[in-house]
């Protein structure tokens, strides 16, 4: 099994979680008005501290990846896959907050 296989589930679950709770939402357009900002900025901040410390991981041979498991495409030492975790992580944490949050009575 390789790494984008395992990704492109992980991405499928987290965008399915969010996306329930997107449905469930009554004011879901005021939502994303209010907070996709902010989840571009965590996004982005998450796939550079992932990209630096896989990196420094790696170089120290605390992590290593069979050449057959991973598609080649690399950001330094990086597979590119790899940086598909900080982003299903933000969907799906972001879908299971706004699905367990309190609402006003």
């Amino acid at each position: 099994m390789t790494y984008l296989l395992i990704d492109l589930v992980f991405l499928a679950s987290a965008v399915a979680v969010l996306a329930v709770a997107l449905a469930r939402e009554p004011d879901r357009a005021r939502l994303v008005r209010r907070w996709w900002l902010p989840a571009i900025v965590s996004v982005l901040v998450l796939v550079v501290l992932t990209v630096v410390f896989d990196n420094a991981m790696i170089a120290a041979g605390l992590m290593t990846y069979a050449p057959h498991t991973v598609s080649g495409a690399r950001i330094g030492l990086v597979p590119v896959e790899d940086l598909a975790y900080p982003v299903g992580g933000l969907l799906i944490l972001t879908g299971l907050w706004i699905l367990l949050r309190r609402r006003p009575a």
